[in-house]
């Protein structure tokens, strides 16, 4: 999926998403609110810095944005090669320099088996956890990254620490038990993305 055919895609959503609004009084409300960015590293410029193309695509607190902006956009499958979604809390950028993001890390769950169904479905439970509150650490995590490439696709749970061991195993612990996988996941932080810490 090209930037075009995102941004129209968005502004499609956008009116299913007010219109959901609209029939269902109240909205259900989430928690907290949480946004949407999209990057696609297809054919990054000469010389631009890393998240050059990265764009916030939208912010939504309620059930119903949520799965109107879900079923119309944000599907990993749909997406070219290079491309990535991320879901974070509002406010939080997914960049490593973000200063929710700076002393963190992330678990990572690379796809292998039936990837595009698989990977589909890994980041729908994921995201689903995320705005259900299902993680007792919830305030250590800041979002989710789904990454479409050639050769493997992959998910990665951003959390805010990289050394309390005890947070990080249980969001490590519960992500995989949302996966439903028996795959390893691995731990890196960012200051050290080339070593895995932990997995499980």
């Amino acid at each position: 999926m090209a930037t075009e055919d995102v941004n129209e895609a968005l502004a499609a959503a956008e009116v299913t998403a007010i219109e959901s609004t609209e029939k269902q009084q109240p909205p259900h409300k989430l928690e907290r609110k949480w946004s949407f960015w999209f990057d696609n590293q297809l054919k990054p410029k000469q010389g631009a810095a890393w998240g050059a193309s990265l764009r916030k695509a939208c912010t939504f607190d309620t059930v119903e944005d949520f799965w109107g902006l879900h079923e119309t956009i944000f599907v990993p499958s749909r997406l070219t090669p290079n491309a990535d979604i991320h879901m974070f809390k509002a406010g939080v950028e997914p960049k490593w320099e973000d200063p929710e993001c700076a002393n963190g890390g992330k678990w990572t769950y690379v796809v292998t088996n039936n990837r595009k169904q698989a990977f589909d479905k890994a980041w729908l439970e994921t995201l689903m956890a995320l705005v259900g509150e299902q993680f007792d650490e919830a305030d250590e995590i800041c979002g989710v990254v789904a990454s479409v490439r050639q050769k493997q696709d992959k998910l990665s749970l951003w959390t805010r620490t990289k050394s309390n061991e005890a947070v990080l195993m249980g969001i490590g612990k519960k992500w995989k038990e949302i996966l439903d996988v028996t795959d390893k996941i691995a731990f890196t932080n960012h200051d050290d993305a080339r070593r895995s810490r932990f997995s499980v």
